[in-house]
């Protein structure tokens, strides 16, 4: 039998649902996702950590919403995984997780809600109108979490907008992303640390030699002047360890 593009398993502590497929009242393939048939499946998972793997083009608002609003009310932890695409409402649906995981291979597109009209001149403005409703709930889910206005997130729905795994990450539309190598921001972080431990350390050496140095000028002032013709010069450790480190972050 062929695996079925949408599942759910529970092992242990932890169950995992595959959405790879549309959101639809009417499941007429097997890889079809209705609210029904997932909210039914959630009700008797016991686990304490829900996996979410999507790759779905998107569906109908409604049955959209409805799972959104499942998997946010459950009492695991969700855990929202995008595996390719998370289009339309299915970025939604990723918008439940209280973690939200992207591969360097995946993304989110976001657009306003749209539909088929016919009718008169009234009727279509209605329609319109509708339309503006329907796609704010989207816009309160996003809002949610992630740390833009929502005059921006309106511009990127009007934008039909494709989302990378790093603009998703900026926006924090997704929590982090996976298959990552190391970057230049990582390599900067390690750099601003290090050089914050080089700057205090100097700074306790200033205070040091500050303070040697008073003490020897109190004890030169109460003893005899003795020649320093054969004294050795300091080694020069705030050079050498100023260069090391110097040469350690470039």
């Amino acid at each position: 039998m062929n695996k079925k593009y949408y599942s759910l398993v529970q092992e242990n502590n932890e169950a995992t649902i595959n959405i790879y497929g549309d959101i639809t009242s009417w499941e007429w393939f097997e890889s079809d996702v209705s609210s029904y048939t997932l909210s039914k499946e959630l009700e008797v998972i016991e686990a304490d950590t829900i996996h979410v793997y999507i790759n779905s083009y998107g569906g109908e608002v409604a049955e959209g919403l409805a799972i959104y609003n499942a998997l946010k009310r459950h009492k695991a932890k969700i855990i929202t995984h995008t595996d390719g695409f998370a289009c339309s409402i299915a970025s939604v649906i990723f918008m439940a997780g209280d973690e939200r995981i992207m591969s360097t291979a995946s993304l989110l597109m976001i657009h306003n809600a749209w539909t088929y009209a016919k009718g008169n001149a009234n009727e279509l403005r209605k329609q319109a109108d509708d339309l503006d409703v329907i796609t704010q709930a989207s816009i309160n889910a996003y809002m949610m979490d992630i740390n833009i206005t929502e005059d921006e997130l309106k511009q990127l729905l009007d934008n039909e907008t494709w989302l990378s795994p790093q603009s998703a990450l900026d926006m924090n539309f997704c929590t982090s992303i996976v298959n990552e190598k190391d970057s230049n921001k990582a390599s900067q972080s390690v750099k601003k640390s290090l050089s914050k431990m080089i700057l205090d350390i100097q700074n306790k050496n200033k205070i040091k030699e500050s303070t040697e140095d008073l003490g020897e000028k109190n004890n030169q002032e109460n003893e005899p002047q003795q020649n320093n013709d054969n004294k050795e010069p300091e080694e020069p450790k705030q050079i050498l360890m100023g260069s090391f480190f110097n040469a350690l972050l470039k």
